[in-house]
């Protein structure tokens, strides 16, 4: 299924160049551009919930980081 939706000649003319400069479709430039701002909000949600973090869930991740990688560090081939 297919929609049209209403945007000025200008802003439809830079996403189809853009499109074009990627090798892309103007849809699948669109759901690029659409995927790239999902990650940003989850990127946003997650740095916010690192700053929400108390000290000791800080030291706790890392004490814990560490020992994972301890762990995979010392079973290398």
């Amino acid at each position: 299924m297919t929609t049209t939706i209403k945007v000025s000649d200008e802003l439809r003319d830079r996403l189809k160049a853009q499109a074009a400069r990627g090798g892309l479709t103007l849809g699948a430039h669109l759901a690029h551009l659409a995927d790239a701002e999902d990650r940003r909000l989850r990127l946003q949600a997650l740095k916010s919930a690192i700053r929400a973090s108390s000290h000791s869930d800080v030291e706790s991740h890392a004490a814990e980081t560490a020992d994972w990688e301890r762990a995979e560090l010392s079973h290398e081939p």
